[in-house]
């Protein structure tokens, strides 16, 4: 079956979590880096990855910390500088070969907004804020497949978690693309994955490449 739609995830994938982390070791008051080490911890034992806030300030309710965030001026922030170096041009290529592109993710709504106002070179954004589900839950996938418009086999889905996008995107029927790309990208093979690959620049040429 020809691949007809491309989708991404987010962090780690199109963006680098290294100013979402820096934000909230300014927040909580800690050095970045003991921030991110907090954060390899907490994933490599496969928690998500806001346990690393509550090991900061411990019985920390983290939804009701992003509102007294919010409320300090402290938002969610990306801009041009949070994207890999690879992200536009890859995008742009797998576009003009006249495949659709799409990005979901696990992100709430002013990162959605963030996300637009840069602009991308891609069919359409959405996040789990908007579609009031989550990956890995298989209802997330669902509705890739329904604002695509495409049956399963023709999408694929890009990721850098094989826990949260390569095994339940399999599982909904999607080709995937492992990216080794981040802390979970280096350290967590994938080996359902359809590719594994190192840049999203090595993906677009896979996928556009004559046959």
């Amino acid at each position: 079956m020809a691949i007809k739609a491309v989708v991404f995830d987010v962090g780690e994938t199109l963006t680098s979590d290294t100013r979402y982390w820096t934000d909230w070791a300014n927040w909580l008051g800690v050095p970045s880096h003991t921030m991110s080490a907090l954060v390899g911890s907490v994933l490599t034992q496969g928690l998500d990855n806001a346990e690393a806030i509550r090991i900061v300030k411990p019985g920390c309710n983290v939804p009701a910390e992003w509102e007294a965030r919010r409320a300090a001026g402290h938002d969610e922030r990306l801009d041009e500088t949070d994207l890999y170096p690879d992200v536009r041009v890859a995008l742009q290529q797998l576009k003009d070969s006249g495949l659709w592109v799409g990005v979901a993710g696990n992100q709430n709504v002013r990162a959605a907004e963030c996300l637009r106002q840069l602009m991308l070179p891609v069919d359409g954004i959405a996040v789990s804020a908007e579609w009031g589900v989550s990956k890995p839950n298989p209802a997330f996938f669902d509705h890739i497949i329904a604002w695509t418009g495409y049956q399963p086999g023709e999408i694929v889905y890009v990721g850098d978690h094989p826990a949260n996008d390569i095994v339940p995107a399999r599982a909904a029927g999607l080709r995937t693309a492992h990216l080794r790309r981040g802390p979970i990208g280096l350290t967590t093979a994938s080996p359902l994955a359809d590719w594994t690959v190192d840049s999203l620049s090595e993906l677009a040429d896979g996928l556009t490449k004559p046959v």
